[in-house]
């Protein structure tokens, strides 16, 4: 069997013909962003904003004339275009909600979000995901961090999602939770090298085109700032509320404050904010030290209104744990740690109205 490459791909492609201009996406510079994982490709087609809804039927042959090439067993196109702005009377008659269409079988997407990386933010969401499962609910796990994906590793899970029905994805699961994921279709040390239009088109497929089946809680690992992929998620998702993460320190808290407040100008509600990496508990002695401070986004969350959700310690445990894809809500549910990240998940349950109160908790241990 011939390998599937990037060169085979466009030849491909340079059979479809865009009608409204004469000549093949290829040689037009349509295409763009090709991944090749496995039989699994995807690749965005760039067009004008004007032309979304036209261009579904040349989306679809770019699909057909990839996914007939020996040895692919997924094809997925996505198109992206560079919105723009609109004025602000536009902005007035039309309100915010309009621009987010709900997702079939999916109750309440939550979005757990930092203002800048490395405050703990994809493990604070991980084991959110996994305490809710644990509570009785139907959970999904998205990784919307499609620069750095880390679910994979996390959530202990490797190869490839199978194709569903249509031009739909099955998600990935483990732990009781289904999850999708970039790194799934792209290996660990690949570089996303794409635009913020590709990134928005990845975004919405990996929500729409993914065969999440009836969930009642989806969880979402945001990536860390105030860019193009977040403010996506948080204009054209119907999010039922986000979760903020932060460290104690000043630096990580400004930052907090920035996502907070990209929330609320997006009319996303805000359920609170987590502290992570709160406090040293030393496993020998006992001894506790606040390394990064304390109680700085307890402050915080008095200061902006919203509530405090609750504390993680840092301990090695969570991290070691993390890295080997057994969370430490699954792995050591006895812990301290883990008892923290559960009932943080209750409290964000109670604010969604808690659909599994009135479910069994079973509990899931390795």
């Amino acid at each position: 069997m011939a390998e599937l490459t990037e060169r085979a791909i466009l030849t491909a492609l340079s059979a479809v013909q865009d009608p409204d201009r004469g000549r093949d996406v290829v040689s037009l510079g349509m295409i763009s962003g090709i991944v090749v994982r496995g039989g699994n490709v995807g690749f965005s087609i760039e067009i004008h904003p004007s032309e979304a809804e036209r261009k579904e039927p040349l989306r679809q042959a770019c699909e057909n004339a990839v996914r007939a090439l020996p040895g692919v067993l997924s094809a997925t196109a996505v198109l992206t275009a560079e919105r723009q702005r609109p004025q602000a009377s536009e902005q007035q008659a039309r309100p915010q909600q309009a621009q987010r269409p709900e997702i079939p079988g999916i109750a309440a997407i939550v979005a757990v979000a930092s203002g800048k990386g490395g405050v703990g933010k994809s493990t604070v969401a991980v084991n959110l995901a996994l305490a809710m499962a644990q509570s009785g609910l139907r959970v999904g796990l998205l990784d919307a961090d499609i620069y750095g994906p880390s679910m994979p590793r996390m959530m202990g899970l490797k190869g490839k999602p199978e194709a569903g029905e249509g031009r739909t994805i099955r998600p990935m699961e483990n732990y009781g939770v289904k999850t999708m994921s970039m790194g799934f279709l792209v290996d660990e040390e690949t570089p996303m090298i794409w635009r913020g239009p590709m990134v928005q088109g990845a975004l919405e497929q990996m929500l729409r085109e993914v065969q999440w089946g009836d969930l009642d809680v989806l969880v979402v690992d945001m990536p860390p700032g105030t860019g193009d992929a977040q403010l996506t998620m948080a204009q054209r998702v119907p999010l039922a509320g986000s979760v903020i993460v932060s460290t104690p320190q000043d630096i990580a808290l400004l930052d907090a404050r920035k996502g907070l407040n990209m929330f609320r100008k997006v009319d996303v509600p805000v359920l609170g904010i987590v502290e992570n990496m709160s406090y040293y508990l030393c496993p020998s002695c006992g001894h506790r030290a606040e390394i990064f401070g304390h109680g700085g986004a307890h402050e915080t969350a008095d200061q902006l209104g919203v509530d405090f959700l609750g504390e993680v310690p840092l301990h090695l445990d969570i991290r070691t744990h993390g890295d080997e894809g057994h969370p430490v809500v699954a792995s050591m549910p006895d812990s301290e740690h883990a008892k923290a990240f559960r009932a943080i998940a209750a409290k964000v349950l109670d604010k969604l109205g808690n659909p599994a109160s009135a479910k069994p908790a079973p509990r899931i241990v390795i």
